[in-house]
């Protein structure tokens, strides 16, 4: 087996089903469960108020980077990251200012993922800018980038604006936090290419490799295209993953989830390694403890096929 990463997605909203939120406690006791079973990563999304019409009503999230900080002072060996922070959310420049500080709070485990954000109901609800999402995003690249990569910036463009700007203080690992960025359209993909040390995608219809693999081919033609060797560049994608006999990702719109006995899970997860994938984070239904324990023997064959039996 290759060296393919596994990361367990934090359940941040209020359940589609009925609406049940886990309050810190749980989730703070799932986050080191996923420390002591072996996940490589423990991601945090950035989320605000979902709509879904297959879901009975509003369904909220606890906020990203409050949770993040939480997570990564909870936690002593697990990779924490934002799976993905929305750049149309927040200014570049705090944004930085936010990535040195969780990369502080962890002792240099953060990974830093970051997305264009979206110009949906979401963003009207909260009153952020529903246009030029991605060209927000581009522009924003042209602070965080540098900043992030050279501690300062300076920039004068369509939507962003940075004077003199310095990175200061540093966290642990100055110039060298990873760069994930989210991308799933001809634009976004071109700048993951073009900045990014991972580039990440999610399930929209099924959790398995064909679904990924024309986005796998266009991000390796964006490397080409600008000189850049795609094997420099992980890629991680999101799959739901079913462990239990407990069902209904599928049914609240989803997408058709991986089933099975553990070693039959292990075998899906491996399978993505194939069409180079080098990350799988996996968002688990049933949203719950119980659930996220009956990963243990999948995470326990996914180690052990790549050599590293120890957990964290």
């Amino acid at each position: 087996m290759s060296d393919l990463e596994i990361g367990f997605v934090l359940p941040l909203y209020e359940s589609p089903p009925d609406a049940r939120i886990k309050q810190w406690e749980e989730l703070r006791a799932m986050a080191l469960l996923a420390e002591e079973i072996g996940f490589d990563t423990v991601w945090v999304p950035d989320e605000l108020l979902w709509r879904v019409s297959v879901w009975p009503g509003s369904r909220g999230w606890w906020e990203c980077v409050a949770m993040a900080g939480a997570i990564a002072a909870s936690t002593e060996r697990i990779k924490v990251g934002t799976w993905v922070l929305s750049a149309n959310q927040r200014n570049p420049g705090l944004t930085e200012r936010v990535v040195e500080t969780l990369d502080e709070i962890s002792g240099g485990r953060f990974i830093f993922g970051l997305g264009s954000g979206s110009g949906d109901r979401e963003a009207e609800a909260f009153g952020l800018p529903r246009d030029h999402v991605v060209g927000r995003f581009e522009d924003a690249l042209e602070i965080i980038v540098p900043m992030l990569r050279e501690g300062r910036a300076e920039h004068d463009g369509p939507y962003h604006r940075a004077v003199d700007l310095e990175s200061r203080p540093r966290g642990p690992r100055p110039g060298a936090i990873p760069l994930m960025i989210g991308a799933g359209g001809p634009r976004t993909i071109g700048l993951a290419a073009r900045h990014a040390d991972i580039w990440s995608w999610y399930v929209n219809e099924r959790s398995e490799p064909a679904e990924f693999e024309p986005l796998v081919q266009a991000l390796e033609a964006a490397c080409a295209e600008i000189g850049r060797d795609p094997a420099t560049i992980g890629r991680s994608v999101g799959v739901f993953i079913e462990p239990t006999d407990v069902t209904g990702s599928e049914e609240y719109g989803l997408g058709v989830p991986v089933r099975g006995r553990p070693e039959e899970i292990a075998a899906a997860i491996e399978a993505f390694g194939d069409v180079g994938i080098t990350q799988v984070e996996c968002m688990i239904w049933p949203d719950t403890l119980a659930a996220l324990e009956a990963m243990r023997p999948v995470v326990e064959r996914l180690r052990e096929g790549r050599g590293d039996q120890g957990a964290g």
